[in-house]
């Protein structure tokens, strides 16, 4: 339907995969290959990480990708002349040479996560914890494993107090940012009672079955 949508007003679809390496929809074609461009972050967190800031456009189109890649580079092709207001957005050797080393196992990693996530899904068993529905195919990565619970302080302190690691991916919805000030005085209380319950657990393929067992045994006893 977006793809309908996009040539019906000669738009272009750019995706936002930057934690979605390796992802499929439910049609089997993997992120960054459904639209006309697609971004994607090598952050270090990233399940294709790099070893500091980094990133990628990818597409199919040869026009576009002259584009970008002048646009990374000052917005020129050629030294001085500027064709474009660009950016200094050169990916350095260093980092596409441990991308290059890491690439080959993505999906193996992104296996062992899913293998995490549906332990933890088969094997958390408490009321106060809300779980992700997944399905159990091989569309999802789990760059983050986000479960939901009420009282978030409290519960972030008990596993504080056990040991257990802990993010919170995202705490302030869109409406309440600084720099959306403009919809703040609107209500969209789905959207805030999420932003105030989520936070991420233990989530990386280097993760131990002892390790992942013992997240597992503390969110029981919660």
């Amino acid at each position: 339907e977006i793809s309908k949508i996009s040539k019906e007003n000669n738009l272009l679809v750019i995706e936002d995969a930057a934690q979605a390496h390796g992802a499929k929809n439910n049609a089997g074609k993997r992120a960054g290959n459904i639209g006309d461009a697609a971004g994607f972050s090598f952050y270090p967190t990233k399940n294709l990480g790099a070893l500091g800031d980094a990133g990628a456009v990818t597409t199919n189109d040869d026009a576009l990708a002259e584009v970008v890649q002048k646009l990374r580079n000052y917005g020129t092709s050629t030294k001085y002349e500027n064709e474009y207001l660009g950016f200094n957005s050169r990916l350095d050797e260093l980092q596409a040479a441990f991308l290059n080393v890491k690439l080959p196992v993505v999906d193996s990693d992104n296996e062992t996560r899913r293998a995490i996530a549906k332990k933890y899904i088969s094997e958390i068993r408490n009321e106060k914890i809300t779980l992700p529905d997944y399905d159990g195919s091989e569309s999802h990565v789990f760059h983050l494993f986000v479960i939901r619970v009420e009282n978030r302080n409290r519960f972030t302190d008990y596993l504080d107090r056990n040991g257990v690691g802990h993010l919170i991916h995202y705490p302030i919805p869109p409406h309440k940012q600084k720099a959306l000030s403009e919809f703040s005085h609107l209500s969209f209380p789905n959207a805030e009672k999420i932003h105030n319950e989520v936070i991420s657990i233990p989530m990386s393929p280097v993760m131990t079955e002892e390790e992942v067992s013992e997240v597992i045994s503390i969110l029981n006893s919660y």
